[in-house]
């Protein structure tokens, strides 16, 4: 393996925003943030999510965000502060590094993902 997860993670947190628990938080309350969900579905059929965030399965993240692409969808135009999470921090941190790469500004991840969400008692709602 020429290079295996943990160099691409310690490339991507060297690159990207993380944002703590507390000011992932902060910015839920503010309505300048977007919340990104890039667990699997049925990850947030047992888990729940932070409410009102937007789920994007994260292999369809570079699709999705690129207007290029057929799949575009227009949440990613949005003059907003991008807050990414999954459920560790690990592919939230290489999505976020993907998407600073594609040229989407103002994008965040929150350390520790959603299982650092849920011990610090953020708002959970149950996913649709």
């Amino acid at each position: 393996m020429k290079v295996g997860y943990k160099e691409l993670l310690d490339k991507a947190m060297a690159e990207v925003e993380t944002i703590s628990v507390d000011k992932a938080k902060e910015l839920h309350s503010s309505e300048t943030a977007q919340f990104v969900d890039l667990r699997d579905i049925r990850e947030l059929k047992m888990e729940g999510k932070v409410p009102g965030s937007y789920h994007m399965p994260r292999g369809m993240l570079e699709f999705w965000i690129d207007p290029e692409s057929p799949y575009f969808k227009s949440i990613f135009e949005q003059d907003c502060k991008y807050v990414f999470y999954c459920k560790s921090g690990w592919r939230s941190a290489l999505a976020t590094q993907t998407a600073q790469n594609m040229g989407l500004s103002n994008v965040c991840h929150i350390g520790g993902g959603f299982d650092a969400w849920k011990q610090a008692e953020g708002q959970v709602e149950n996913s649709d």
